[in-house]
């Protein structure tokens, strides 16, 4: 998961591309970038880190330009390092910077035709570098001198054509303009909105809505499936749909855990949903068990808040706050490794031990991924004093592996793979473990927008939207995106030790 950002404005765009990557910094805390282009010349600045780490003011002052686009990395297809810092580059046709988020899931093929009949090198084993040459490619056959937005919109046809999987792409061409596309699902989300100037009109396209209100943009929607968007040098926009066919089936999971409340995606309010999800996970918790004993709910810090806030005001028990969260440690759902998500639980969050002592505690959170986080909290509610701890997810169980652009790619990472509720809720040490049906949290998310008639919820249900993913496929990402593979070798004893139960998603955007 990562954030994109592309802003043709009638100033320089610079410092608004940091204000709004600082913005979608809790989509990825791998690596930050920036490319701004003046008068045919690019200007970049990219690196490993935070946007704050990354970008310094004498940097700034050479991102000189009013148009532009910005990125911030959460690796999960390719590896790790400087060199996969985005946005990419392209020389050929024009000079092509893309920010990507997303991911292709028939990339080895296209690293094969990209190689064997587009006669071009890819430099890193990133699927956003396919992504971005076969956009060039598909541009380049259209042999224009000066492309206009057909043959914009024809390239990127020709990329749904090809490529398949998620993609939310935002890109600058030299000299020519911005332009923004959307897979023909409407996977990853991409919304585009507007601001009046003494100058003209400037616009922006991001991944969530939240920043085009902090940067005063008016949103006027989200790109359709398989739309693209181009703003030409002139400052005029052009839509169209370049899709044969698409159909809106938007992940279920960014309204869980990764965007910000206070955004809208396809119209739906984050926010609500999740107010929505806490209800509803109220109503089945009164369900199976009228008589609970419940003293006090109290969410893991952040994204469970609003679910439990509502879940609590609907069962008419107290919500306390009972962990405090240190906010200079990353989300633990991004660190690679069992032994550091482990270990940063306690560094970040520790318990006030007034609203645990003698209690029977509801830990409400976002959902229940690999289990390690929420071993560890439970034991820190005990320690606390708590007499019991009871734990419920705004989330059905997590079964299956995420191919589409989330840091879930091996089953048996995933502590509710074949496993029944109360199994894991043995295995995380809760003395009663509830999830959310699936069913209420599509309804939670739908209520919304009664017009988007289906979510793409594969990590629930196993069902894969785009249709091209198979237990060969899986087996592959398997072996190349576990904690071994990314740790280089081996994992250590501990993180051995901790697979048994896995690696949980504690829920710690900072939003």
């Amino acid at each position: 998961m990562c954030g994109v950002v592309g802003i043709s404005g009638t100033s320089n765009v610079n410092l608004r591309l940091y204000d709004a990557l600082t913005m979608l910094q809790h989509r990825g805390q791998d690596a930050a970038g920036i490319v701004t282009e003046a008068a045919g010349e690019l200007h970049q600045c990219k690196g490993e880190g935070l946007a704050r780490d990354v970008f310094r003011r004498s940097h700034m002052l050479r991102l000189v330009g009013n148009i532009g686009i910005g990125h911030v990395r959460y690796p999960t297809a390719g590896s790790s390092g400087p060199a996969l810092a985005q946005p990419l580059y392209v020389n050929s046709p024009y000079g092509i910077f893309i920010a990507h988020n997303g991911n292709l899931t028939n990339a080895d093929e296209l690293r094969d035709q990209i190689f064997r009949q587009d006669l071009r090198h890819l430099n890193t084993d990133s699927d956003s570098e396919v992504l971005l040459n076969v956009f060039a490619h598909e541009l380049q056959a259209r042999g224009k001198l000066e492309p206009a937005s057909e043959d914009i919109f024809a390239a990127v046809s020709g990329v749904h054509n090809r490529c398949k999987g998620a993609y939310a792409v935002v890109g600058l061409i030299a000299n020519y303009g911005l332009f923004a596309f959307r897979d023909r699902f409407g996977i990853r989300p991409l919304c585009y909105g507007k601001r009046e100037t003494e100058a003209g009109i400037e616009y922006a396209v991001v991944s969530e809505s939240v920043v085009l209100d902090s940067l005063g943009f008016e949103l006027i929607k989200d790109l359709e499936p398989g739309e693209a968007l181009f703003v030409d040098k002139d400052g005029k926009i052009h839509l169209q749909q370049c899709a044969q066919e698409h159909q809106l089936v938007p992940c279920i999971f960014e309204h869980v855990y990764f965007a910000r409340p206070d955004s809208l995606i396809d119209d739906i309010s984050v926010y609500k949903c999740r107010l929505r999800m806490g209800e509803k996970l109220a109503e089945k918790l009164t369900r199976l068990n009228p008589g609970h004993e419940i003293d006090v709910v109290i969410p893991i810090p952040d994204t469970s808040r609003v679910s439990a806030q509502a879940l609590a005001e609907r069962l008419g028990v107290k919500l306390r706050e009972g962990f405090m969260k240190n906010r200079y440690i990353g989300r633990t759902f991004i660190m690679p490794g069992q032994t550091e998500r482990k270990k940063s639980v306690r560094q970040k969050l520790n318990a006030v031990k007034l609203e645990f002592a003698g209690k029977n505690v509801l830990l409400v959170d976002d959902s229940i991924v690999r289990g390690t986080t929420s071993q560890e909290i439970i034991q820190m509610a005990r320690d606390a004093g708590a007499k019991k701890v009871f734990m419920a997810s705004a989330a059905p169980g997590v079964r299956y592996p995420n191919v589409y652009g989330i840091d879930m790619p091996s089953a048996s990472e995933l502590i509710a793979h074949d496993r029944s509720d109360e199994e894991v809720g043995a295995l995380i040490g809760a003395d009663w473990l509830i999830y959310q049906d699936l069913e209420d949290l599509i309804a939670s998310a739908s209520e919304g927008n009664v017009s988007v008639k289906q979510f793409e919820c594969s990590v629930f249900n196993g069902e894969y939207i785009t249709g091209d993913v198979d237990e060969a496929y899986l087996s592959r990402i398997d072996s190349q995106r576990n904690d071994a593979a990314k740790l280089g070798g081996d994992l250590t004893a501990d993180d051995k030790q901790s697979q048994v139960i896995g690696i949980h998603n504690n829920g710690a955007a900072t939003v």
